[in-house]
């Protein structure tokens, strides 16, 4: 798919919601990055511990696992899909690198998923999805499918982070 270089308003706005959107649905995402010039996401998520090395391997293969599976599925092949994890004064940080052309939402809810399987109570998340009703989750997941299709045909030349503070969601330019 060729993509076009562009800096509408509405690339602009379609990136900035999805970004906000993932964050509202996905408690679990500390903070995303979108780098248009690879056309990446980068999601952070952050485990109140540090991770045992046996715990990450498991970890990573499982979503490695998971992703592959579901580009074979799709009968497509990820350009980029990386795990990656670094540790801060006691906070292990994972870090998911996917790229947009391929990068669908279902990777994000089994990449949550394992996420809660792996690490429980020690994710560090602000807020819940359980506050939100299944309409109210549905609509979010529906917008994010038509935002994430949006955003993949166009590369806006702002470079976003997007990330949680005091019950607020914030977006900056980078």
């Amino acid at each position: 798919m060729a993509r076009k270089h562009s800096t509408s308003s509405d690339d602009i706005r379609d990136s900035v919601g999805l970004l906000i959107s993932i964050l509202i649905r996905y408690p679990e995402v500390g903070s995303i990055n979108y780098e248009p010039t690879d056309h990446l996401l980068k999601f952070t998520f952050m485990v109140g511990r540090i991770i045992a090395p046996d715990e990450w391997l498991s970890f990573r293969e499982t979503v490695t696992g998971c992703i592959a599976a579901m580009n074979f599925l799709e009968q497509q092949e990820a350009e980029v899909a990386s795990i990656d994890y670094s540790t801060y004064e006691g906070i292990s940080m994972i870090e998911v690198k996917r790229d947009v052309t391929t990068f669908r939402q279902d990777e994000l809810v089994v990449i949550t998923g394992v996420l809660k399987e792996s690490f429980g109570q020690d994710i560090l998340a602000e807020g819940d999805d359980e506050h939100l009703l299944e309409e109210d989750l549905l609509a979010q997941e529906e917008l994010i499918g038509h935002m994430l299709e949006n955003v993949k045909g166009a590369v806006p030349d702002k470079r976003l982070i997007a990330f949680r503070e005091a019950g607020r969601v914030l977006v900056f330019n980078k």
